[in-house]
């Protein structure tokens, strides 16, 4: 039975993808800002290169249907850290970004979050959980 609105869902999906993957550009290449940004928190290189290998492996895993939960759990966590990074450490506007920074992350994060609560019903552990009722 399906709980959510299909279109909703997909285009959900394609927008935490797509985001995701332009930033990865900037986290690869060692563009200025991120280096910035990761300098700051006092985790770079190891931190911007860490995240850029977590948020491909989300990346990937949202491309596939049957792992889309996994994939939006994984990004819910980078986005939290990324959120809460901005409001503590870094401010909302990040060198002048006018705060576009910050505001992909909410997206990204309010889309994941709608993501794995329409997949939450395939997660092997709550079938594991619910058996052992």
């Amino acid at each position: 039975m399906q709980y959510y609105n299909k279109y909703l869902y997909q285009t959900m999906r394609i927008l935490s993808i797509v985001i995701l993957g332009q930033t990865l550009f900037f986290k690869y290449s060692g563009a200025k800002e991120s280096v910035y940004i990761f300098q700051s928190l006092g985790m770079e290189p190891w931190g911007r290169i860490g995240t850029a290998i977590l948020e491909t492996v989300a990346i990937l895993l949202l491309m596939f249907p049957n792992f889309v939960w996994l994939g939006a759990g994984i990004v819910i966590n980078l986005m939290l850290g990324a959120i809460l990074s901005h409001i503590v450490f870094l401010g909302i506007a990040v060198n002048g970004d006018g705060g576009l920074l910050f505001i992909l992350a909410i997206i990204v994060f309010i889309s994941s979050l709608y993501l794995g609560y329409c997949d939450f019903y395939k997660s092997p552990l709550l079938r594991i959980i619910s058996k052992n009722r």
